[in-house]
């Protein structure tokens, strides 16, 4: 191993309260893990400057105005970066430092939580589980500099390529101005034949070129078949921000993770969701309740336990994330016998399995995105939030190890997410499904719709589609602005406003005080989040109506046209 893969795969520990950090090296040390102790924050962004594998911190480390110089670093990090952070907790449970603890998790963005006093098992567990999962960033890092090499390469390719057909070109120029004395038809033929030949190898050419040009480059493409020039700024400016290359980042990991070295082992899926239990309470928070499900006489599945392991706690990140307001995980295992339209659904053969299912009480999600969630091109996080690789690495593990996973979803009804182990090898394929398109209803002769929005990309693409659609839309990025256009001489049939509004009124307060002056005006809330601020106390007023983020473009249209109507 380099020294640049030592530096590259050490923990970093921050304890700096009594003996806890040679204490946690020793630990890492006779499992094989090289570590570095920090004596402060300055020294530990130092560090991780040079290069790291996982962070071990103790949380009053993370005290003081120091503590901004870590965040800073986090939001610093290249897109292809994302540093595990372990964080070493007290047994206090105060609410106040609950939430300052979840504070510091979504501040570190990859970040899980460890109790003290600490067990060498779970902690050299954790660790080494952070290790492989920062390998495969830098695996990735390495990957991206491939493909900037290889691109400037096929850049020469296709100037080299240009130059040559120039000069053949010129050279078919000069020998057809040498045989112009010669029949007009023969020179007609003969000049028609060189030019075809030009442009079918030219074709050819390009075609293969174009072949290895980044998947970001594509949506730019169709749009310009379209002819829909005036949006190019946009993709252009969405790629500069980084979406198209986590998506490209997003589908190389997946290829890395399908061709992964497992270990599998005679595994007791009771005995790990058991032995998860903590881990998995700490990683969701207090805001959400955790039931474990265990069925007796639960076969045993060949697998390997750590990347199970991860892939569930995979899934509980994303119910968590899926649950911003709290709600209810259910972690079940159980015995299954699919029977043959399911297993004809998958492409699977018929066979025993375990089936591990992770279930939510969260957002949901609309049939489109279900049928897209294993895609690699495919997130619905906003732009710089995370990678968007957990449902493709769980599906490249279960097909690795013969398995299946399924989605069950609806917008409002949580998510159910099983994973399929056999209990004898055999290989298992999935047949995907294409979302069925529905043909949008659109406006009907002059409808207005005001949508108020504090994050400009909401309103821009809600606008569109309102736009697209025939509606006239206007828009405003706080309730103060909307109360000001609703008081005023504008048509107005319809207001479509986000609940949590900033300065000082939120959506249905903006409401309300609309209907004060506009008593039959229709009100769509769109909301993530802050339902029970929309429904007042439980309840919608008249002419209110709410869909809940992420919403499908078909049920927004759907339901503008149903309200105006």
């Amino acid at each position: 191993m380099t020294s640049t893969d030592t530096i590259e795969s050490r923990i970093l520990i921050l304890a700096p309260i009594g003996r806890d950090a040679p204490a946690i090296g020793e630990v890492l040390k006779r499992v094989g893990l090289d570590s570095l102790v920090c004596c402060h924050v300055a020294a530990l962004v130092a560090a991780l400057d040079d290069g790291a594998g996982a962070v071990l911190v103790a949380e009053e480390a993370l005290v003081g105005r120091e503590a901004q110089d870590l965040q800073s670093w986090v939001v610093s990090q290249p897109p292809w970066s994302d540093m595990p952070f372990i964080v070493l907790v007290g047994r206090d449970t105060r609410p106040e430092l609950m939430r300052w603890r979840q504070d510091w998790l979504n501040a570190l963005r990859n970040g899980s939580l460890l109790e003290k006093p600490l067990d060498g098992l779970t902690l050299s567990s954790a660790s080494a589980a952070a290790v492989r999962s920062r390998r495969r960033q830098y695996e990735v890092r390495s990957y991206l500099a491939a493909r900037a090499a290889a691109a400037e390469t096929l850049e020469e390719l296709v100037v080299s390529r240009t130059q040559e057909l120039e000069t053949a070109n010129a050279a078919l120029r000069v020998e057809m101005a040498e045989r112009e004395r010669a029949e007009a038809a023969l020179r007609q033929s003969q000049k028609m034949e060189a030019v075809g030949q030009l442009t079918g190898g030219l074709a050819h050419d390009f075609n293969n070129m174009l072949a290895g040009i980044s998947g970001s480059l594509e949506i730019m493409q169709v749009r310009i078949d379209q002819g829909r020039f005036g949006e190019l700024g946009r993709y252009v400016s969405a790629a500069l921000a980084s979406s198209g290359r986590a998506a490209a980042l997003t589908h190389r990991l997946l290829a890395f993770s399908r061709r992964q070295t497992l270990s599998p082992k005679p595994t007791d899926a009771n005995a790990l969701i058991s032995g998860m239990g903590e881990l998995i309470r700490r990683t969701v928070g207090p805001a959400v309740r955790v039931e474990e499900i265990l069925a007796d006489g639960v076969w045993t599945t060949l697998c390997d336990p750590n990347q199970l392991e991860s892939a569930l706690l995979n899934l509980v990140i994303n119910a968590r994330d899926a649950m911003p307001d709290g709600g209810s995980l259910v972690l079940e295992v159980a015995n299954a016998r699919p029977d043959d339209a399911f297993m004809a659904r998958n492409a699977g053969g018929s066979g025993q399995y375990v089936v591990l299912s992770v279930s939510d009480t969260g957002t949901g999600m609309p049939a489109e995105v279900v049928s897209r969630a294993f895609d690699p091109f495919f997130t619905t996080k906003p732009i710089g939030e995370g990678t968007g690789l957990g449902l493709s690495m769980v599906y490249g593990f279960a097909k690795q190890s013969a398995g299946h996973v399924s989605i069950d979803s609806a917008v409002g009804r949580g998510t159910s997410i099983r994973i399929y182990l056999p209990r004898h090898s055999g290989d298992v394929a999935e047949t995907g499904k294409d979302a069925a398109t529905a043909v949008m209803p659109r406006a009907r002769g002059g409808e207005t719709v005001l949508v108020v929005d504090d994050e400009p990309t909401v309103r821009m693409l809600v606008c569109e589609v309102l736009g697209e659609l025939g509606y006239a839309a206007i828009q405003a990025g706080d309730a103060q602005e909307g109360l000001c256009l609703l008081r005023s001489d504008h048509r107005i049939d319809l207001l479509i406003t986000d609940v949590g509004l900033p300065n000082g009124m939120n959506g249905r307060q903006l409401a309300d005080a609309a209907k004060v002056g506009r008593p039959d005006l229709q009100v769509l809330f769109i909301t993530g989040y802050a339902e029970k601020v929309a429904m007042g106390g439980g309840r919608l007023g008249p002419g209110m109506d709410v869909i809940t983020k992420p919403f499908a473009l078909q049920t927004l249209a759907e339901k503008v046209s149903m309200m105006i109507a």
